[in-house]
């Protein structure tokens, strides 16, 4: 198809009437189809089924011969510790082991830096000269739940866009000079929405920058380390190395989990950094608990049992997951390519696939969609204050429903956005007529 701007005015009423009618019969088969939050599908969290028989009776014993059922090991367990480090990129003893939700560490390190400050920093972030609230560098499109705990607690939202080799390393630069910035999210590898990888180059210039508040901290949240889509299986520069190397040494603050490896509600949770930060961290964590689920941290090491088994089950999502985004892919390009209604990003992993399309229409075309019976993430989700100044970013999340609704759903939001595009443009038209 020709670029929908570039039609005579007879061809895009037409065009209008054909892609309409197809729309109108898609709603009349009354689909109930969900593609709002990227959650693992039960497929997926039936591969770790193995893991609800263990540990096993009289079998709770961890390899320092600690019993499991009992408190103790703030920490993790050496082996749960050991297990994870490759993934987070630090050293087994750089590691605390939490449960299920990594998003909860994180919450806990914004309360704890707002109330007590951070290694380095002369005073707590909530007590910033002249009252002036402390803020986040935040690229977008980014994560809905990153930008959630910033608004919580009253934090500044900056945003900047990323390049496709991680964000605008100038921009984040020139921000990051102001003392009352305080930290930058980052989602390193396959982040959430855009699948981005960030480059090396990328890695280096955040360990190394100039940044106005000496506790500066990277938020850095790798929850698609190993998330991989397809065989190539990408790989990071490694930020506390980075960091260290320029004499930043506690600069990264790194996040993970098994939600979406093991099971989603029952994972583990992990927080690594430098020395002077875990010290930190498991200060504060000394009062709010006497320790995470160590029985779930055995059930994990004796299922996953080594880097190898880790990359087996990873390879077990993979073959469930890449048939999905496939099909969003092919739905995208057979409705779209060509007509400039939208540009979008093949990504090699994680869980979403970005989109934007024409300025301007991503809220109708989740209107259109909604009307239709498919469900979306609210357009305008992943920047901060829900407000995307350019109204076309939308986030699509294949994982949950299965292949046969991925399908039809991805059908049916490549011709909700085909069918905005052409209305913007014979709104436009009619416009430029009346006033021309």
């Amino acid at each position: 198809m020709n670029r929908i701007a570039d039609l005579p005015d007879a061809t895009l009423q037409s065009l209008h009437r054909q892609v309409r009618a197809e729309y109108d019969a898609f709603r009349a088969r009354d689909l109930k189809l969900d593609m709002t939050r990227g959650k693992p599908a039960p497929d997926q969290l039936d591969l770790a089924n193995d893991m609800l028989t263990l540990p096993g009776n009289r079998d709770y014993f961890s390899e320092t011969g600690a019993d499991a059922r009992n408190y103790g090991d703030l920490q993790g367990l050496p082996e749960a510790r050991a297990l994870f480090a490759p993934m987070l990129g630090a050293r087994p003893g750089q590691v605390f082991v939490a449960d299920n939700s990594s998003l909860a560490v994180m919450h806990d390190c914004i309360v704890w830096a707002l109330l007590k400050g951070v290694p380095g920093g002369a005073e707590a972030w909530g007590k910033a000269p002249g009252g002036e609230a402390p803020a986040f560098i935040c690229p977008v499109p980014g994560y809905d739940r990153h930008f959630a705990l910033c608004e919580e607690y009253g934090i500044r939202m900056l945003p900047v866009p990323l390049t496709g080799h991680g964000p605008d390393m100038d921009a984040v630069e020139a921000l990051a000079a102001d003392p009352s910035v305080k930290a930058m999210w980052c989602v390193p590898k396959y982040s959430n929405p855009s699948g981005e990888v960030y480059s090396d180059a990328t890695v280096r210039r955040l360990a190394g920058m100039r940044t106005g508040a000496a506790d500066f901290r990277l938020f850095w949240d790798n929850a698609y380390a190993v998330h991989h889509l397809t065989e190539r299986r990408h790989e990071i520069a490694n930020i506390l190395d980075a960091c260290e190397r320029v004499g930043n040494p506690d600069r990264a603050f790194i996040f993970g989990s098994t939600s979406k490896i093991t099971l989603a509600g029952a994972g583990l949770a992990f927080f690594a950094s430098s020395p002077a930060n875990l010290a930190w961290f498991l200060a504060r964590a000394f009062k709010r608990t006497i320790g995470s689920d160590k029985l779930n941290q055995l059930r994990h090491v004796r299922f996953l049992k080594d880097q190898a088994g880790l990359m087996r089950h990873m390879d077990g999502h993979r073959a469930l997951l890449a048939p999905k985004f496939d099909a969003v892919i092919a739905a995208l390009e057979g409705r779209l390519a060509g007509t400039g209604a939208a540009t979008w990003v093949t990504p090699e992993g994680g869980y979403f696939i970005s989109l934007d399309a024409t300025p301007g229409t991503a809220r109708q075309v989740v209107a259109l969609a909604k009307d239709a019976g498919l469900a979306m993430t609210a357009a305008g989700s992943t920047w901060p204050h829900g407000q995307d100044p350019h109204d076309s970013n939308l986030r699509l999340a294949p994982t949950f429903p299965s292949l046969a609704d991925v399908t039809a759903a991805a059908d049916a939001i490549a011709l909700c956005i085909l069918l905005a595009a052409i209305e913007k443009q014979c709104a436009e038209r009619t416009k430029s007529s009346r006033t021309g």
